[in-house]
């Protein structure tokens, strides 16, 4: 049995590497990003943060913070509609997974056309979509990294899965200073989110050498260090673990 990977070309992590990830934005050549984001971080002025340092580089930016948890399907028209309206030429996806799945939503459509449930099912896109970077503020769903983007189809009561290599981002940004403002709960949850990926990755039947070494890699990191994350959400070595 063949095994394929896809992931984003670059994954820039660790402490403080926001700045350097800037520096990679600004080499692609983009004009103007659609920052899309949910509308707890757009208050808390992160992703006014993110326009600032794209500014420094020479890059315009619109906010839309339309992503609800468990973006739809009028989330993802709505970002579209903000898209084409100011001629973004990029996204800059700024959460957890539901900020990504929405992003690479609208992405998609920007450049393949048609409806968000065109795509449903496992590479139906012809064409790559806008260059998409994640930045992640969360640390379970791993979003950021993955050809996968569930919306949901409120109509058909669905959440719909597209799983297609057009929706994997260019750029994947994890710096754990974006995620010592996460309250206790919700580090506990999103770090039992990423074991449970990790395990279900062990277990899977399509698994590998290479899968089974990152899975267990990642449950011994967060075994030592959950804990201590989510005690002192400020120790970022045990956040960037």
């Amino acid at each position: 049995m063949s095994s394929t990977f896809f992931i984003p070309p670059v994954n820039i992590m660790g402490i403080d590497c926001l700045d350097e990830a800037m520096a990679a934005i600004a080499s692609y050549g983009l004009r103007k990003a659609l920052i899309v984001t949910d509308q707890g971080l757009a208050k808390a002025g992160v992703a006014a943060r993110i326009g600032s340092l794209l500014a420094l580089r020479d890059i315009d930016s619109v906010v839309f913070d339309g992503a609800k948890p468990n973006p739809s399907i009028a989330n993802v028209e709505a970002g579209l509609a903000v898209l084409q309206r100011e001629r973004c030429d990029c996204v800059v996806s700024l959460g957890g997974g539901s900020p990504h799945d929405c992003a690479k939503g609208i992405a998609l459509c920007a450049t393949n056309g048609g409806h968000i449930s065109d795509y449903e099912g496992v590479d139906r896109s012809r064409k790559p979509q806008l260059p998409l970077i994640a930045i992640n503020t969360t640390a379970g769903t791993a979003s950021e990294m993955t050809r996968f983007c569930i919306i949901t189809d409120e109509h058909r009561h669905v959440k719909m899965a597209i799983v297609d290599r057009n929706v994997t981002p260019i750029l994947s940004v994890n710096d754990p200073a974006l995620m010592v403002a996460m309250p206790k709960g919700l580090t506990a949850a999103t770090g039992m989110d990423a074991l449970t990926h990790a395990i279900e990755a062990y277990v899977s039947t399509a698994a590998t050498p290479i899968t089974d070494a990152c899975a267990l890699k990642a449950i011994s990191l967060i075994s030592e260090n959950l804990r201590q994350a989510v005690d002192d959400g400020n120790d970022l070595q045990a956040r960037e673990n």
